[in-house]
């Protein structure tokens, strides 16, 4: 038995994580083979709950070893998944997060909050335990587009609690002042206000920290990037040309700072806004183009009435996209946290 256990362990060491062009037994993303009869049973381990890549895992582990491991004729495979951890938050940040993405845009107006909020949403939809993080802190949107414009954190053991929708945790500066009174704040205070967004809450063990930062290239990026390490950045842009070059203004800012560009978002892609600026943006940076969301008037009454899109009409054209650009991202965090020497291997996360 044991021999027909190396047998199939070394048929699945033919099977390549397609992201990261590695075989799925070296990424230690195969547990608990057992061979019962003529069925191999046995878990996959994926890097991230949204993984949209099951039924190809399952037919390659299918064709590695059926009708090429003599006595074994049927596969039974579980799934599980493990998010890869920074080792930079060790010392850092002591708050139980595996990686950080700040949402990042060069201007106003492209979507960024939309962006943030539907992809934490549609995150936490795949099983994934997602924060989301105002950190516009001066105007925060988030308690409206996530339906918690009246809500107030509880405090306890010195901690505050966040607010939970639609599986996401949230906390915002928005919950603890009123709506008709401005934040005035100087650049050490807003500082300070970002820190306390997450060592003053009990965020409790998340896979995903989502961060929505104001537009452009002020204070509160520059100290989210330098304060905590982030695993990177997605920058949101409509298509035209004035949102384009402003996102590069952005893109050129994450990479002073050494923080990974996860990608580009075009956000608002249709007759109105015209599309292909994000994806040409990406083309010259060299970066990934994450995804293209359509400009729909429902996304707009989903983020007034605090229901994001992919709750309200997951089956819309916007909808559907913010799953795939979910799926994207995550594929995408994975790739750069297991090709970085900080990032803790997958045998020995929890």
């Amino acid at each position: 038995m044991s021999e027909l256990r190396e047998q199939v362990m070394a048929a699945l060491s033919t099977v390549i994580e397609p992201e990261l062009h590695r075989d799925i037994v070296s990424l230690n993303m195969v547990r608990d083979l057992s061979i019962e009869g003529t069925t191999a049973r046995f878990t996959i381990v994926l890097t991230t709950p949204a993984c949209p890549l099951k039924n190809v895992f399952q037919e390659r582990c299918h064709q590695a070893i059926i009708g090429k491991v003599p006595g074994i004729t049927h596969l039974d495979i579980h799934w599980d998944a493990q998010v890869p951890t920074d080792r930079r938050m060790i010392g850092r940040l002591d708050v139980p997060m595996r990686s950080i993405i700040a949402v990042a845009s060069g201007k106003g107006g492209v979507g960024k909050s939309t962006v943030a909020t539907n992809l934490a949403v549609a995150l936490a939809e795949a099983s994934a335990r997602v924060g989301l993080i105002d950190g516009d802190i001066l105007n925060p949107n988030l308690p409206t587009m996530m339906g918690l414009a009246h809500g107030h954190p509880k405090v306890v053991d010195g901690k505050m609690m966040p607010l939970e929708a639609y599986g996401v945790k949230i906390m915002s500066t928005g919950f603890l002042t009123s709506p008709d009174k401005p934040m005035i704040l100087r650049g050490p205070m807003l500082h300070s206000a970002i820190r306390q967004l997450f060592t003053d809450v009990n965020w409790g063990d998340l896979d995903y920290m989502i961060v929505d930062l104001p537009p452009g290239t002020g204070d509160a990026p520059l100290s989210l990037a330098q304060s905590f390490p982030l695993t990177g950045v997605i920058i949101v842009t409509q298509p035209q040309d004035v949102a384009v070059s402003d996102a590069l203004r952005s893109v050129a800012m994450f990479e002073t700072l050494n923080v990974p560009v996860l990608g580009i978002v075009e956000n608002m892609a249709g007759e109105f806004f015209g599309e292909g600026g994000g994806e040409r943006l990406a083309q010259e940076r060299g970066v990934p183009f994450l995804g293209r969301i359509p400009l729909e008037a429902e996304v707009r009454k989903g983020g007034d009435l605090g229901r994001p899109i992919v709750v309200a009409a997951p089956d819309s054209p916007a909808g559907r996209a913010f799953q795939q650009l979910a799926q994207t991202t995550a594929a995408r965090i994975s790739v750069v946290m297991l090709q970085s020497a900080d990032v803790i291997p997958l045998n020995i996360i929890g």
